[in-house]
């Protein structure tokens, strides 16, 4: 039996009650967030029964729900992912750079999810290309990996994104041109820029009737009371930053690992849950990054999860300039030939940068090493799995 704590437990635990008390204000995709999470890698979703043709080991494995923001689903696809982007890692110092947003903007993206954070995607990139292109800084074309983030480590709605960019960028001539050490763009011109370019797109949203305001922002869907909060958002400062650039490719794909194919809370972080409290492990970054105990009720903690949920067909990586899909084999292969000329790189990092990444291999039995084979399938439940019924008495 498993030991460890998980969302889904809370979830199974608290659904019901949860359901009957939020009825009016539950949407379709958190609905169906919740149904996956608590389904996931049970009965209910099928399975099969795999047996060790040299040993004696079986067991049985039911089938993921495969929902994105579930905590047990991604790690398979996290390790798929990365070993396609190993590919595409250049022998250069990649820079972390991170794209925040206001308090009042956070608002406003709560009740307009999809064109809040598409606006926060498109304000980020056009930031980077339109200061990395100024021949004051790098003059050229970079390329550039976009995550979105939408929580906090108290589980908070905190949209923001983060940026895995390789220092250097690709001249109009075709030159590699590098950044100085230990230095991507200056911040506070790219935090300028990203209000300015940010703001504008928020302002043609709402005047092309696409942004929707209820409860506290109900307001708001006054013209004078939009102009007035646009009018704030541009007296405020706007934080961008940069961390100091990795030491290697491996760290690189190490920084992909944690950040990519995260969810809101990993059921590693959940220390204890009853009836009347969910207990889990927090940083407080105001405080030094301090290791920190919350504890919620059940139903604020599902709330707060439920925070996070995506629109359907919403990407949350996205590549950029050299690094776009349509393009990113052909400029890997100009740049890489381009380090190699410059003496920036050794003739073999045109090939390989870095050592394959170990993969899991499901079919492989962890007692001997021997090929586990599927014997039995395990059809899905035709109705859900029983839910707890209120207490009458």
């Amino acid at each position: 039996m498993r030991s460890e704590l998980e969302v889904a437990d809370i979830f199974r635990r608290h659904d019901h009650a949860y359901r009957v008390a939020h009825d009016g204000h539950l949407g379709r995709v958190e609905r169906r967030v919740m149904s996956a999470i608590e389904l996931c890698r049970t009965a209910a979703l099928g399975g099969h029964v795999e047996a060790c043709e040299d040993c004696a080991h079986a067991r049985v494995c039911y089938n993921s729900c495969r929902n994105r923001h579930c905590p047990k689903c991604q790690s398979a696809t996290r390790e798929r992912w990365l070993a396609d982007r190993q590919a595409d890692l250049l022998p250069v110092p990649y820079f972390h750079v991170v794209f925040t947003v206001p308090a009042e903007v956070t608002e406003i993206a709560f009740h307009n999810k999809a064109v809040v954070y598409a606006i926060l995607f498109d304000a980020v990139a056009a930031t980077l290309k339109t200061i990395a292109a100024d021949p004051r800084h790098l003059g050229g074309e970079i390329g550039f990996l976009a995550i979105l983030h939408t929580w906090g480590q108290a589980l908070t709605h905190h949209p923001h994104i983060h940026c895995l960019v390789p220092g250097g960028a690709l001249s109009p001539d075709g030159r590699w041109l590098s950044c100085r050490p230990r230095f991507f763009l200056p911040i506070h011109v790219l935090s300028r820029l990203f209000r300015r370019l940010f703001l504008e797109r928020l302002q043609a949203a709402y005047a092309a009737g696409r942004l929707r305001f209820s409860g506290t922002l109900d307001g708001l869907g006054q013209a004078h009371a939009f102009a007035a909060a646009i009018r704030q958002l541009r007296r405020k400062n706007w934080i961008v930053y940069a961390k100091p650039p990795f030491g290697s490719p491996e760290q690189v794909l190490a920084y992909l690992g944690r950040y990519t194919h995260r969810v809101a809370i990993a059921n590693s972080r959940l220390v204890s849950a009853d009836e009347t409290s969910v207990t889990f492990r927090w940083r407080d970054y105001r405080h030094g990054n301090a290791p920190r105990l919350m504890s919620l009720d059940p139903h604020e903690f599902i709330r707060r999860f439920l925070l996070h949920c995506l629109p359907d067909g919403f990407h949350r990586i996205r590549h950029y300039g050299f690094l776009a899909n349509g393009c990113r084999r052909t400029r890997l292969a100009i740049i890489r030939q381009l380090l190699v000329a410059m003496k920036l790189a050794p003739t073999a990092a045109a090939g390989e940068t870095t050592r394959p990444l170990p993969r899991f291999d499901p079919t492989v039995c962890p007692c001997c090493g021997g090929i586990l084979r599927i014997t039995a399938t395990l059809p899905r439940w035709r109705t859900g799995p029983p839910r707890p019924q209120p207490d009458t008495s």
